[in-house]
């Protein structure tokens, strides 16, 4: 993997001073009733927005919202993410309805030395996603350089991400820079022993980090929906349980590769399982080891506490921790101990610990775990899994070519 991006750090104010700023943002925030639900997104680019705004810059914002698919939604409206990002900055954002056309075009020209402006909700345009580069090169004009700080996004070959770019000087955002350089350095560093626990639904999103990881990685603990489907790739019938029957084959290479490159995959021992998911449910745990099997219409839906025990162990003997999804499915307490028991082992960790995933970091305010006692928390679940994958990220590397003011 190439991790030699070039970049100009926002470190060089004397480059910035008076100029206008495009900065693409990840603002796509859960909302209900027109009420932000959690504005995580929006507090992590606080601080390259105000050491723009400290440094005279005059910043547009550009930010998705949903999948409107080229339409306008009105409940995708950036509306409630202007009120907030005004409230957290203390001075006024002035949010305009569209992105491009006549009214954009003034706008952009109009702001201050000082004053933000937000556009609307970049994939209102159909041009948005499939990156059409008249679409990006409006987006560009009337601003001095573009900033990239949506860590989110920056796998996805978009306009405001990547097209933009091309006709605009361009730099990482501090958000951006601090992704990058937390992930870049699991692969610098290599401290060992180094454990990638991967869980989730699905063996087909998780696959390309797993066989990156197979060289260097000394444990790859895996749970959830993809610990069946390599249960089943061993002959183990999951009865009713989330699996992915025709990637079996995919499984066993992953487990004889694994074999050939010295890392030691774990499966769960024992497992949790019940006939119905609730809060209710009734549940046992099958010693999957010991040769004991689920019975008719039983699901497999968390490890069991062996499993935990040896998890834990692998955990706190590990030097780079490494999280992504769910081993068990914690939204229903009855299947939720062994999330919550590695999230909690994690923590304890004073080594490098790096979290990402939407579900990994749901878990980890829901059983109240500290943010602080984990070395990195990402906020790009797809990003962070393309770069464990070793893909070139388009919202980054396009930045190669654009250093100069």
């Amino acid at each position: 993997m190439d991790l030699a991006y070039n970049r100009l750090s926002l470190q060089e104010p004397q480059l910035l001073k008076g100029k206008k700023a495009l900065i693409r943002v990840d603002f796509n925030v859960p909302i209900k009733d027109g009420k932000i639900l959690d504005d995580t997104r929006i507090k992590g680019a606080i601080p390259t927005l105000k050491f723009l705004h400290e440094r005279g810059c005059s910043i547009v914002i550009l930010s998705h919202m949903g999948r409107p698919k080229g339409k306008v939604v009105e409940e995708l409206r950036l509306n409630p993410v202007a009120k907030r990002l005004e409230e957290l900055m203390e001075i006024p954002v002035k949010k305009i309805d569209v992105c491009i056309g006549k009214e954009a075009q003034e706008a952009k020209k109009n702001i201050s030395s000082g004053e933000i402006l937000l556009l609307e909700n970049t994939r209102f345009y159909i041009e948005e996603t499939h990156n059409i580069s008249s679409f990006a090169r409006e987006l560009a004009n009337d601003v001095d350089f573009f900033v990239q700080d949506a860590f989110g996004c920056v796998h996805r070959a978009h306009a405001s991400v990547e097209g933009v770019t091309h006709f605009l000087p361009s730099m990482m955002g501090f958000l951006v820079e601090k992704e990058f350089e937390a992930l870049k350095n699991v692969f610098i560093e290599r401290k060992k022993p180094l454990t990638l626990i991967v869980g989730g639904a699905k063996i087909g999103t998780k696959i390309g980090v797993i066989e990156n990881f197979l060289p260097i990685a000394d444990n790859i603990l895996i749970g959830g929906g993809i610990a069946n489907t390599f249960f089943n790739a061993k002959g183990y019938d999951v009865k009713d349980s989330l699996v992915e029957l025709d990637q079996a084959q995919l499984a066993q290479h992953i487990l004889q590769e694994a074999g050939e490159e010295s890392c030691r995959i774990v499966l769960p021992k024992d497992i949790i399982v019940a006939k119905e998911i609730s809060e209710t449910a009734e549940t046992r745990i099958v010693h999957r080891k010991n040769g004991e099997i689920l019975n008719d219409g039983e699901k497999i839906l968390d490890i069991g506490p062996e499993s935990i025990a040896l998890f834990q162990e692998i955990l706190a003997e590990s030097e780079t921790i490494i999280w992504n999804g769910p081993v068990g499915l914690f939204e229903f307490s009855p299947f939720a101990k062994g999330t919550e028991a590695l999230g909690k082992a994690i923590e304890k960790n004073p080594n490098k610990t790096i979290v990402g995933g939407g579900d990994s970091v749901d878990a980890i305010h829901r059983f109240g775990l500290k943010e602080s006692g984990f070395s990195h928390i990402s906020t790009g679940g797809g990003a962070m899994l393309e770069f464990l994958e070793g893909k070139m990220l388009p919202g980054i590397s396009s930045l190669r070519a654009n250093v100069e003011l």
